[in-house]
């Protein structure tokens, strides 16, 4: 994905990324891989940690789609980015708003289609098999914390609807049970993106710019859904004043 970041941004991270095993202690409890954020001066880089407990009932199906929501595009190009803006003050540029954290990270997995990735039809059965993660994620934390589902209730439903290995259910089912609504952000900050973008191209047509529509997301930090919203129509707004000729 790297290579294809200058497609897709116009402002890019500076800080690194490495990939490594999520400590033994936490491989329990741990989803199968999560990112870290890095220090701002770059002394310390973002991190993946990958879950390689019970290794032999994890599938890989979904390596693809995993590597481009918790690395780059996903969560480390988000956060690094946040944390170097200099118009920001600082809890400004730590913060984070769950849909809009978690939001993007499957956007980013739908970015790897933008740019041909994806070329092993496994793989993007694997993307297919996240987006049906977080559709099952609506469905299952308002079970269990709405309709007081059991937590066999919510493995059942997890075995019906799924793909996802024995490891990750049961870690899922019992992080759902654990952070109220947290489960929800993923597909709702998801699809509040993909509609701004859906309104930008619409009201830009020829005008739209991929990456001023990116660089425009995460150029404010982190922000709750119906404040992006303003400032994506703000900037809209100001785009359509534009004259081509002046541009």
């Amino acid at each position: 994905m790297k290579p294809e970041l200058p497609n897709l941004f116009g402002n890019l991270p500076k800080t690194d990324l490495v990939v490594v095993p999520a400590e033994t202690f936490r491989e329990a409890a741990a989803p199968s891989a999560e990112y870290h954020q890095g220090t701002p001066d770059g002394s310390q880089p973002g991190r993946v940690y990958v879950n390689t407990g019970a290794f032999e009932t994890r599938l890989t199906v979904a390596i693809e789609a995993t590597a481009y929501h918790e690395g780059v595009p996903g969560h480390h190009l988000q956060f690094s980015i946040a944390q170097t803006l200099p118009d920001l003050p600082p809890f400004r540029q730590q913060a984070d708003y769950t849909a809009y954290g978690e939001g993007w990270g499957p956007y980013a997995e739908r970015l790897g289609k933008d740019v041909g990735l994806y070329k092993d039809p496994l793989s993007d059965s694997g993307r297919l098999s996240e987006e049906s993660l977080r559709a099952n994620r609506l469905v299952l934390d308002t079970g269990v914390h709405y309709k007081h589902w059991t937590r066999q209730q919510m493995l059942d439903f997890f075995h019906a609807h799924s793909t996802e290995d024995e490891a990750k259910i049961a870690s899922e089912v019992d992080w759902y049970v654990s952070i109220p609504a947290q489960a929800l952000s993923y597909k709702v900050g998801e699809l509040k993106i993909l509609a701004l973008r859906e309104r930008a191209e619409a009201a830009l047509g020829d005008r739209f710019d991929i990456k001023a529509f990116h660089d425009r997301i995460i150029g404010d930090g982190a922000l709750p859904p119906d404040v992006l919203e303003a400032r994506i129509d703000a900037w809209i707004n100001q785009t359509r004043r534009v004259t081509p000729a002046s541009r």
